[in-house]
């Protein structure tokens, strides 16, 4: 299994009405059929020092195996939210586990 976690900054000036079309644009992701398991989220209001709440979205994606993390990335449905979305990003971190 590989675990796939961005997590998304979106820019200061970003509209509440920006953010809930990011959101959408993110739920769109879970069509593409490699994606076992899905989750958006964003910070829980948890205060604590080893804990990051800077984020705005977090999306948390489960592949069976590399091969299908691979399709993903190169996925239609990807880079079309990549083309459309990535103009609201001012920060992305992404980690893979296996």
């Amino acid at each position: 299994m590989i675990a796939h976690h961005v997590l998304f900054w979106l820019k200061a000036d970003t509209t509440a009405d920006q953010k809930q079309t990011f959101r959408k644009g993110l739920q769109s992701l879970e069509n593409i059929e490699v994606v076992k398991t899905f989750y958006i989220g964003s910070p829980a209001p948890i205060e604590r020092s080893v804990v990051d709440t800077t984020y705005t979205f977090s999306l948390i994606l489960i592949f069976e195996n590399l091969a299908a993390h691979d399709v993903y990335q190169v996925h239609p449905l990807h880079k079309a939210f990549l083309d459309e979305f990535r103009i609201l990003f001012e920060k992305v971190v992404i980690y893979d586990a296996e």
